[in-house]
This record gives C-alpha cells, sequence and structure tokens, in this order.
C-alpha cells in the first residue's frame, strides 16, 4: 500500500518500550500517540520521534478514541506502544476497505513458553478470530465507522472491536508484530495466560468491563 496511513498508539509509561515502536515505523506516516498521564519521558520521545502527542483520559479505548478523532488519513493502523512490527509490515497491507488486517503475533524471547504461546495465538486469532491489540489492527476509516467505532472502554477495547467485526472482516497479515515480552516474563506465562483467559471468559459472559479491571494489571 502506497497511501499515508495514521497510526495511532495508545501510551502509559512506556518509555521501555516506545523508542524501538516509534524507529519501526515510516515516519512520512501519520503519527499519534494518545497518551493517559504518563509519569515517565513517554510523551517527550514520542515528540522527540516527530509524533503528534496528545493527552486523553486513561484507557486504551479512550485513548485510542482519542486518536482515531485526532488521525488525518482515512487509513488507520492501531498499535500497542510495546509491540514493534517487522520490516516487511508496509509490503503486507492490503488496500481493501471492507477488510481489517492483524500482524502476526510474536514476543521477542527466546523461552520455548514464548513458542507455544504463539502457536496459541495463532490459533485463537484463526480458529475462533480472535486477534487481541498486542497484533495490530489495520482498518479503514469508514469500515471501523460501520462497525459502530471504538469504544471508549478501559480495557478489553480489541476484543470489543474485533467481535463486531467478525472473523469474515479479518484477515492475517503476513509480517510481526513483536511485542515485549517483559510482562509475560515478569509475571509468568502460565499467569499471565490465565489471566487473560478469565478476563475474556468473563467479558464474553457480560461482566461490566469495571469488574473485569480489577483482575488486570
Amino acid at each position: 500500500m502506497t497511501e499515508p496511513i495514521s497510526i495511532v498508539i495508545p501510551t502509559l509509561n512506556a518509555a521501555r518500550f516506545l523508542p524501538a515502536t516509534l524507529a519501526a515505523l515510516d515516519r512520512t506516516d501519520d503519527i499519534v500517540v494518545a497518551d493517559g498521564g504518563s509519569a515517565d519521558e513517554s510523551r517527550a520521545i514520542a515528540a522527540a520521534s516527530g509524533a503528534r502527542v496528545l493527552t486523553a483520559p486513561r484507557g486504551r479505548g479512550t485513548q485510542l478514541a482519542a486518536g482515531i478523532a485526532a488521525a488525518i488519513h482515512p487509513w488507520l493502523l492501531l498499535l500497542h506502544a510495546d509491540t514493534r512490527l517487522s520490516p516487511n509490515w508496509r509490503t503486507s497491507i492490503h488496500k481493501n476497505t471492507e477488510i481489517a488486517g492483524y500482524f502476526r503475533f510474536r514476543l521477542d524471547s527466546d523461552a520455548p513458553a514464548a513458542r507455544r504461546l504463539e502457536r496459541l495465538v495463532a490459533w485463537r486469532s484463526t480458529v475462533l478470530g480472535l486477534p487481541y491489540g498486542d497484533q495490530g489492527l489495520l482498518i479503514h476509516r469508514d469500515l471501523l465507522r460501520s462497525a459502530g467505532g471504538m469504544k471508549p472502554l478501559p480495557l478489553m477495547e480489541d476484543v470489543d472491536l474485533v467481535r463486531r467485526l467478525g472473523r469474515r472482516r479479518l484477515i492475517p497479515l503476513a509480517a510481526d508484530a513483536v511485542t515485549s515480552a517483559y510482562k509475560w516474563e515478569t509475571q509468568g506465562y502460565l499467569r499471565r495466560s490465565a489471566r487473560n483467559l478469565l478476563c475474556l471468559s468473563l467479558w464474553s459472559a457480560g461482566v461490566p468491563v469495571s469488574a473485569i479491571q480489577r483482575l488486570y494489571t
């Protein structure tokens, strides 16, 4: 795709990861960093890279919604602050405005547990049609609008959106989204995976996000 893209990145104390994420992007694109009140150097790092920085109420959905509203271009790439795209990401993306695309989930770890998790995420994405936000999401503004937009949720905003899109409007892209394994390694792969599964189960059962949020750190 040669069309310009608006890349929206929500941040909250992401200075540890943000430089690598920004370095992997094309500086000719419109990069919008929606910060939720970071106490570290996240805002300064983003501004120094040439990104447009705005402040939004804390919460990924709220921050993404604010970034999307400020974005210039009709094509949007929603990206987590601790996820860097592989060098070929630009050539992997499509032009179909009626389909959203997500990248292959990878972790920056050599641990066997990381490979097992990557395989599980690939299965979840293709079989269940549930790619998560750490895989990035390329979506045209018209498709996002027709699906109901980005809901201002503090978490589960990614699951909420892809479920509204449905599996038929989601395709995998042939490039990697390499996410930091820091949280997995500090919290434990099994513990973090179990927590994520519990949050998804509660969400599917209709439990309010405010209650689920207490389980999410």
